[in-house]
């Protein structure tokens, strides 16, 4: 029984990643978190719907509010204005976030007995995230073999190297449900449409030569 751990935001990139996990793991395990970011409330319906949608043995959210508490990100300190792209790490850069998250997904896949844990980590065509990169899962998966009683897990990161519009033509290949993500920085009603994140989502769209089933301000 091949078990696997994956990292849903809510996002597209997450969307197809357990898209992927589900063509090739026998049972998966779908774990979100709650860190203060604004439209948390949009993620998690989107979480819980994908957790239904590929029938995930189980589903956990943890409580990582101490990620707001820490600050240094525009996406969960109020009153900062999420900023434009511009130079190589953006302002919604939550610090070390997928390093904290990869942790406790390790601890369940140790419970678990899983040896996979997927993340939508993108690295060509991401907003210039640290620990986005390549190196750093390298990093993570020696980690695991200095750290771990389970040597035998894996992070993997199927779309790291894929541009948005390709992470979109996999998706529709793979009959992902774009409608049950969300990308929107600021709003959780209708996206907004022009913070960067949803920059980044439309160009994705266009590229890839389809509409967004999502709907927008």
């Amino acid at each position: 029984m091949k078990r696997a751990i994956v990292l849903v935001s809510g996002g597209i990139d997450s969307l197809v990643t357990a898209a992927l996990a589900a063509e090739h793991e026998d049972e998966l395990y779908f774990l979100h978190f709650s860190y203060g970011q604004r439209t948390e409330a949009k993620e998690r319906w989107c979480f819980d719907q994908l957790a239904k949608h590929y029938k995930a043995k189980a589903a956990k959210n943890i409580d990582y509010r101490w990620l707001a508490e820490i600050g240094g990100s525009s996406l969960v300190q109020e009153g900062q204005e999420i900023k434009p792209l511009k130079g190589d790490i953006p302002d919604s850069y939550v610090p070390f976030r997928n390093a904290t998250m990869l942790c406790a997904a390790i601890s369940w896949a140790e419970v678990l007995d899983a040896e996979s844990i997927y993340i939508g980590a993108v690295e060509e065509d991401s907003s210039g995230y640290p620990d986005c990169r390549e190196s750093f899962f390298e990093a993570m998966n020696q980690l695991i073999r200095q750290g771990s009683v389970k040597e035998n897990i894996t992070i993997k990161t199927p779309v790291l190297h894929f541009s948005k519009s390709e992470i979109i033509l996999l998706g529709m290949g793979l009959r992902a449900p774009f409608e049950l993500s969300w990308s929107c920085y600021v709003s959780e009603e209708k996206a907004c449409g022009v913070c960067p994140s949803c920059e980044i989502r439309l160009r994705g769209f266009s590229g890839a030569g389809f509409d967004d089933p999502i709907s927008y301000k």
